[in-house]
Formats: C-alpha cells, sequence, structure tokens
C-alpha cells in the first residue's frame, strides 16, 4: 500500500491553546487541527485529562522547535484533598487508602515545603505516559501490571503554599521538564504523615507561553465561525516565539547563505555557549543554531524555507 496523502493545509504558527478538562492532549490537538484543517500539529508535553491550561500547539515548521518547548521550565496551580490516595494520584482513579486529617496545620505543611524546593527525585507513578519496552506505563498499569521505575532527578524552581484547610490545600509550583506534580503532591503528604491527591490541575506558563495568550477551543470555534480559516491563522503566534527568551544573534547576508547550507559561522557578539536564536539580514527568523568548542555558530534547526 502507497503512503496516505495529507491533505490538510500547510499552517505555520504556534497556538496557545487553553486545554479543556476531561479530555487528553492528543484529544483536543485533534480537534483544533480539525478546526484549523491543517495538515500538521504536535504538542509540547501532554496535560492529564483532569488537568487545564496552557498547551502550546506546533503547527507546520513550528513542529522543528517543539523539543525546545518540552524541555523548558512549567509552572502550575494544583488543588489537593488531604486523607485520601488514589491509584492514579489524582481524582480520576479509586480511592485505595483513606486515613483521618486530625492534626493538620497550615504551619505543619509550610515547615515541610523546604524540603521539595530545588533538586528531587520523584519514582514515576504507572499511571503516566512513560514507556515501558515501547509500553505507556498508563495501559499497562490499567491491565493491573506494574513495573519497576527508576528514580528521576528534577528540579522545582518555586513552591509556595496558597491556601489551606483540613480538607484540601493548594500550591503554586514552577518545575523543571518531567516534574509530575501528582507525585509531589502525594509525597508532600506523606512527609507529614498523611495522603493527598490532586483534584485540580492547571498549568498557568510553558517555557515562553503564559495563560493571558491562551485561546480557549469556544473561542477558536467563534473565530472559525465568523471569519473561517484566515481568521484562525491569524491567532497563531510566529516561530520565533518558541525561543524569544534565547539571546538573539543577527546575521550577515554571507553568514546566512553558509548557514543555509550546514556549515558553522563565525558571528561577532555571539555568547561564548549555548543556544541561539538565528535572525537573516532581511530580519526574517532562520532557525535556531548552537555555540561550539571553536566560537562558531553551528546551525541546529532551520525552517524549510532556509535549507
Amino acid at each position: 500500500m502507497g503512503r496516505r496523502r495529507n491533505n490538510g493545509r500547510k499552517v505555520d504558527g504556534i497556538l496557545v491553546l487553553d486545554k479543556p478538562g476531561g479530555c487528553t492532549s492528543n484529544e483536543i490537538l485533534q480537534r483544533v487541527k480539525r478546526m484549523f484543517g491543517a495538515a500538521k500539529v504536535g504538542h509540547t508535553g501532554s496535560l492529564d485529562p483532569l488537568a487545564t491550561g496552557v498547551l502550546p500547539l506546533c503547527f507546520g515548521e513550528a513542529t522543528k522547535f517543539s523539543q525546545y518547548l518540552l524541555d523548558s521550565d512549567k509552572a502550575y496551580v494544583v488543588k489537593a484533598k488531604w486523607g485520601e490516595k488514589t491509584n492514579t494520584a489524582d481524582a480520576d482513579g479509586e480511592v485505595v487508602e483513606r486515613c483521618a486529617t486530625d492534626g493538620l496545620t497550615r504551619e505543619l505543611l509550610e515547615s515541610t515545603l523546604p524540603d521539595f524546593r530545588g533538586g528531587i527525585e520523584q519514582v514515576p507513578s504507572m499511571f503516566s505516559a512513560l514507556k515501558h519496552k515501547g509500553q505507556p506505563l498508563y495501559k499497562l498499569a490499567r491491565q493491573g501490571l506494574e513495573v519497576e521505575r527508576e528514580a528521576r532527578k528534577v528540579h522545582i524552581v518555586q513552591l509556595d503554599l496558597l491556601d489551606f484547610d483540613t480538607e484540601h490545600f493548594s500550591l503554586f509550583v514552577a518545575c523543571s521538564k518531567g516534574t509530575y506534580i501528582r507525585n509531589l503532591v502525594e509525597d508532600i503528604a506523606v512527609a507529614i504523615g498523611n495522603l493527598a491527591h490532586v483534584v485540580e490541575l492547571r498549568r498557568t506558563w510553558a517555557g515562553p507561553y503564559v495563560e493571558s495568550q491562551a485561546k480557549t477551543v469556544e473561542v477558536l470555534s467563534e473565530t472559525l465561525d465568523l471569519g473561517g480559516h484566515q481568521a484562525l491563522d491569524q491567532l497563531l503566534l510566529p516561530l520565533s516565539s518558541s525561543v524569544d527568551h534565547w539571546p538573539c544573534l543577527t546575521l550577515s547576508e554571507s553568514s546566512t547563505f553558509y548557514l543555509r547550507n550546514g556549515n558553522p559561522v563565525q558571528v561577532p557578539g555571539a555568547p561564548l555557549d549555548g543556544w541561539v536564536k538565528l535572525i537573516g539580514p532581511d530580519e526574517e527568523f532562520i532557525g535556531v543554531g548552537e555555540l561550539q568548542d571553536d566560537g562558531l555558530v553551528a546551525p541546529r534547526r532551520l525552517i524549510s524555507n532556509c535549507n
């Protein structure tokens, strides 16, 4: 059989979606893809079905830069319920253990939080998207299977208590990629001799994108009804926005030519190391590069019209 032809539109850009609760990230991605009639869309890290908030979607050429968004820090507001542990660590699961909540105080919780700031280790939940021999852990968990998982190092940049009572508590968490908020909530509760699970979770920013930029599905639907695909496309952010927080280098015409042909170049004023955003002589976004040990800028990801 031949490869199935994709007849979707060529759409390039980044949509900051306000993911609704009650669906997977892939389910909402496919719905938005159909609304745009786009040929190619990818997301930048899954949110649990229960979770809402900032989910950047990369259209077309933007998928080349999705990895950098996946690797970026993120922030959440989480609400948890005391006294109950579920098999999924959130309200979508079944309660498997209960305990009394006597003796819980705001002061006790606040005194525990410093132990969870900075570098910590987490053992991923069986109800996670990590894969074991090609199978997502959550699929194995639904079959009643459990496999050994290695602890992973993550970094909690900020951890603040927002609200507290003997039934619920709420936290603001800014963290590195790969952090499981459900695990964090469980571990904090265990540290003070109790149980807890997530009942609400909202991502407030992801990399350079913040909650105020996020568009709901309802806004997308209204925009499509009023102005069609052309109006929807106006909601997309440029490809360069994914790396706007990186150092920016403007290239000469000759440097642009060599970079487009895969050659490292010398750029005056370049940083000593790290990744950089590349701008051509006509102020167009070319892609991203990385500083080599010899001081030259090597091309890493270039948009197609620069190849």
